[in-house]
């Protein structure tokens, strides 16, 4: 049973939550002044000195570094240079792979430079889920060789095999190379398709080609040499060693009983790339809860501060913004603090303002966050994630994909029904958006999390308009310098997304039981590792 008080109090506080706030931290967080808040910049420092000044004039005590606001996250910074190389023997024929072109890919030693020289085994998807009954690595030693698979998993249409539809973790590309890390490979080699990667190789080429930020690996950590993709039409030419175009390879890959295939294909690669050591910083504030029995656990609210900062310039525009990604998260977790110390009661349990960073280079921060907490696993009892928000309005639904994986599933029911919103599953659940937002490393460390996300059906609008207007965001502006404030933006339906999680937060702080993810869930054996059972 919640208390009368969470019941009361979202609807009296809540109430004072207003968009002109959040307005003005988003006008100031994507202001040119900040450059585009890049990671390792003036602009991103200014952004969490920003941040965490606010923290302080709300009254929130520092959960940082030394009694600071600021979590130090060492980073690397690793560009890979085009005068890589990678070239595979077959049956003694030399098949040079041009950059870019027939494949992209890094090192993941963060050294400045790495080199290869291996045979090549075919090992499926490169997964091995004992839950499910499947594993491509089974009776097969891959220590020092070259892996080379898919991306995606098996098709399912059995909600309790691979999630029938929805993509798992298991078919994430970083699950991939994980694996191949965690059994000793050399390297290993993603073939590309559009079907399996739901994107094309013009998304693998813009992304590959760039600086990637890693964190700093900690000693005897594995590392592959290279982790890479080809194109489907290099993987045809590399499976015809064994007559098997990449069609019919995945086709094997998809069949149950699959087992690993060594192929008579040599690698060999030389991987330069420039290297940089980056000091970052996650910003946190947190206000205690009321019962010394509680206040040691924490409802974590968390959004990520950094953007693309200074790039190719666009129409002579060269800053990143990123006033929709993500300054209007930040300035709803920001307003949500201050409702939340505005509180005449304060709730049982704590309340974590967590900004995080390099969320653009591949959730790094709360990767980092996850395995530094300030408030351990087994006493975070939710993570609301605040991740991008449209100022077109205010929605009458809105998506909380990963939230009926979790016990807190009444709870946001209930939340949605006082706020009369509609619950939108997933539009795209093949496309795992689950796992790409900072809830999800989190949720790796068994924190129940999800993100709070708009719906597509605006008040007032005809059927359709929400699905225009975010096709229309996401092919002009989304990671472009026209991703900027705007004055005529309406901010109703950030303020309605702030009350919405607001009252979730404070009914799981309030409340006596310790949430978890439901029975069955890929989480919850960490959830369970971290004492919660």
């Amino acid at each position: 049973m919640f208390c009368l008080l969470a019941l009361c109090c979202p609807l009296a506080s809540a109430q004072d939550i207003a968009g002109a706030r959040i307005r003005a931290h988003v006008k100031f967080l994507s202001s040119d002044l900040l450059e585009g808040r890049g990671v390792g910049t003036r602009g991103g420092d200014l952004a969490t000195e920003y941040i965490a000044a606010q923290l302080a004039l709300i009254g929130a005590k520092p959960a940082g570094d030394h009694g600071s606001f600021f979590q130090r996250v060492p980073l690397v910074g690793v560009h890979p240079l085009p005068s890589s190389t990678l070239t595979a023997t077959i049956e003694g024929k030399s098949l040079p792979l041009r950059w870019l072109d027939d494949f992209a890919g890094l090192t993941q030693t963060q050294n400045e430079s790495s080199t290869l020289d291996a045979d090549a085994i075919f090992v499926g998807h490169g997964i091995t889920a004992p839950e499910y009954g499947w594993d491509d690595y089974k009776g097969i030693d891959v220590r020092g060789k070259v892996v080379v698979l898919f991306t995606n998993e098996p098709p399912s249409d059995d909600p309790k095999f691979f999630a029938a539809q929805a993509l798992t973790y298991y078919g994430r590309w970083t699950y991939k190379y994980e694996e191949a890390a965690r059994r000793g490979a050399a390297a290993c080699i993603i073939v590309h398709t559009s079907p399996t990667a739901s994107y094309g190789w013009d998304v693998v080429r813009s992304s590959w080609g760039r600086e990637d930020m890693q964190v700093k690996l900690e000693p005897g950590t594995p590392a592959l040499r290279f982790a890479g993709w080809v194109t489907s039409q290099t993987g045809d030419r590399i499976f015809s060693a064994i007559g098997k175009s990449s069609g019919q390879m995945l086709k094997l890959a998809d069949t149950p009983g699959f087992r690993a295939i060594p192929l008579p294909v040599h690698f060999r690669g030389d991987f330069p790339a420039k290297v940089r050591m980056v000091e970052s910083r996650n910003v946190l504030g947190i206000l205690p809860g009321s019962d010394p029995r509680f206040e040691d656990q924490a409802v974590v609210f968390t959004a990520h501060w950094d953007h693309l900062g200074i790039g190719q310039p666009v129409n002579g525009d060269r800053i990143y913004n990123g006033a929709v990604d993500n300054a209007t998260g930040c300035g709803i977790v920001l307003e949500i603090a201050r409702a939340w110390q505005a509180l005449p009661h304060k709730p049982r349990r704590s309340a974590l303002f967590l900004f995080v960073t390099a969320e653009e280079n591949g959730l790094r921060g709360a990767e980092y966050y996850a395995a530094h907490p300030f408030i351990p696993a087994g006493s975070t009892a939710l993570d609301l994630n605040f991740d991008a928000f449209y100022p077109f309005g205010r929605t009458t639904d809105v998506i909380v994909t990963g939230a009926e994986r979790t016990t807190v599933w009444p709870v946001v029911e209930n939340v949605a029904q006082r706020y009369r919103l509609s619950i939108q599953p997933d539009p795209h659940p093949e496309a795992g958006h689950f796992y790409r937002s900072d809830h999800f490393a989190l949720a790796r460390a068994g924190v129940p999390a999800f993100s709070i996300s708009m719906g597509t059906q605006f008040a007032g609008k005809p059927a359709g308009y929400g699905e225009k207007i975010f096709e229309e965001y996401n092919s002009r502006h989304y990671h472009q310098p026209s991703d900027e404030y705007n004055p005529s933006w309406d901010f109703s339906g950030m303020v309605e997304m702030a009350r919405f999680g607001f009252a979730i937060g404070l009914d799981v702080a309030e409340s006596r039981a310790m949430p978890t993810w439901r029975q069955g869930d890929e989480f919850l054996p960490a959830r369970e590792k971290s004492g919660v059972r």
